[in-house]
């Protein structure tokens, strides 16, 4: 088995060198890709990440028809997302151009599933209830006020809202929040869960908000 998630690496290789790829194979894109000195490394697989393997196994259990992924950054857990769930629309949001570019040209590259916005992830244009899931993953430790981002993801979600979290103290500068369970419950719950249940994996939180509509 390749390293890489070979079909998205191809993709992208397709998205930014449509011309040059044009007829080939999945392989023959990610050989072009690497001659060509594309960055390819960022479709490494992350699927034995213990935080992205406890996700992705609650989204097995929930069954999602679409989501919407804030914060989606390199695409970490994007990709084993689409690499498992092969027919779900995914909408990922991220405010970083560059990033985004990325992203884009996977879409770009055939993923027509995958759709992107750099909107304002505390405001964004979907109405109530637009996702059935929606995942906020490794994002909201980075929010100086995180009240406004989870009140946003639980009013657009339907069903539930998956978070993870930092669960120990580190020494990335961006992280300017640590959680607790009880602390993440509380911010879900003032946001307008219903219910929230916790648990721990290596180093993480992983919050599961269960959102009731009438």
């Amino acid at each position: 088995m390749s390293d890489l998630y070979e079909d998205l690496a191809a993709a992208y290789v397709r998205g930014c060198l449509p011309e040059q790829s044009a007829g080939k194979t999945d392989p023959e894109c990610v050989d072009l890709g690497r001659t060509a000195g594309l960055k390819l490394h960022r479709f490494k697989r992350t699927r034995e990440l213990p935080r992205i393997n406890a996700v992705l196994g609650i989204l097995q259990g929930v069954g999602p028809q679409r989501l919407l992924d804030i914060g989606t950054g390199r695409g970490v857990f994007l990709w084993p997302l689409l690499d498992m769930f092969r027919s779900l629309p995914v909408t990922a949001v991220e405010s970083d151009a560059r990033r985004r570019g990325h992203l884009e040209a996977v879409r770009r590259g055939g993923v027509t599933r995958l759709d992107v916005t750099g909107a304002d992830a505390a405001q964004m244009p979907f109405g109530d209830g637009s996702f059935d899931v929606v995942t906020a993953l490794e994002v909201l430790e980075h929010q100086a006020n995180p009240g406004p981002m989870a009140r946003e993801a639980v009013r657009l979600a339907a069903r539930f809202v998956i978070a993870s979290v930092p669960s120990k103290a580190d020494d990335n500068p961006e992280h300017v929040q640590l959680f607790t369970g009880a602390t993440i419950t509380t911010l879900l719950q003032q946001a307008g869960a219903a219910r929230v249940q916790v648990s721990y994996v290596l180093n993480h939180i992983v919050a599961v908000a269960r959102v009731d509509r009438p």
